[in-house]
């Protein structure tokens, strides 16, 4: 298992996230993977079971929690993600391998054999929670990621703007796929990752406690949006 990092989590308002972005701009590095000003764009296939386990685990404050994504960047198939995202309390760590688009295509068809090939516990791992649990993609998340990085304890400060669901498809290749926006007030959300401490310096520029500190799952906010949209 991989080392287990800190992760803080806080809605944020345009106004907070304007004044902090200045101030990060100016003492930590933007992560590389930016596009531009905005950051880069995520959309991810979250996968749960019959019983939606991951959603109600979550809502039911359960310790120890996973989830299965697929996940691509900037809308193309050049890096492609399986990821597992194991949660202890607010530690994380993640496990993840690269598929190819050939084999994405075949995870949506139901054939996850190939998995069984490749030496990641991540893949293993999906594998018997395809088998086992009889897992299925349930929504796919998207947003923009402003991130800001620190070599110190691979400190990593994040804005998730425009959280968006998708609610007409799957496939997070699909052209026309339709999204509704899944977030209103506050607008978006910072993530503070570490490792064993936060410097001094950025825990100060940040003002942790003066923000809304909450346990939030994107997953969780995007299939709520997705429900109530169906609803109507």
């Amino acid at each position: 298992m991989k080392k287990l990092r800190h992760e803080l989590k806080f809605y944020i308002n345009v106004s907070e996230y304007e004044l902090l972005r200045k101030k990060l701009q100016i003492v930590l590095k933007k992560d590389e993977n930016m596009v531009n000003e905005e950051g880069y764009h995520i959309r991810s296939l979250y996968f749960d079971n019959v019983y939606d386990s991951d959603l109600f685990e979550k809502n039911y404050g359960i310790y120890k929690r996973k989830k299965f994504r697929v996940r691509i960047y900037n809308q193309s198939d050049h890096i492609i993600k399986l990821e597992k995202k194991n949660r202890y309390g607010e530690m994380i760590n993640k496990e993840s391998i690269s598929i190819s688009r050939d084999e994405y295509e075949r995870l949506l068809m139901w054939d996850y054999d190939f998995l069984l090939d490749k030496k990641a516990s991540a893949a293993k791992d999906f594998y018997l929670f395809m088998r086992t649990q009889h897992m299925s993609p349930k929504i796919i998340v998207d947003y923009v990621r402003e991130a800001y990085m620190e070599n110190i304890e691979d400190v990593r400060i994040t804005f998730d703007k425009y959280l968006s669901a998708g609610i007409n498809s799957i496939d997070i290749f699909e052209k026309d796929i339709v999204t509704i926006e899944a977030l209103n007030e506050p607008s978006m959300i910072m993530e503070v990752k570490f490792n064993s401490y936060l410097p001094d310096y950025i825990r100060d520029i940040l003002q942790l406690d003066s923000h809304q500190r909450s346990a939030i799952s994107k997953y969780v906010i995007c299939r709520e949006a997705g429900m109530t949209y169906y609803k109507q």
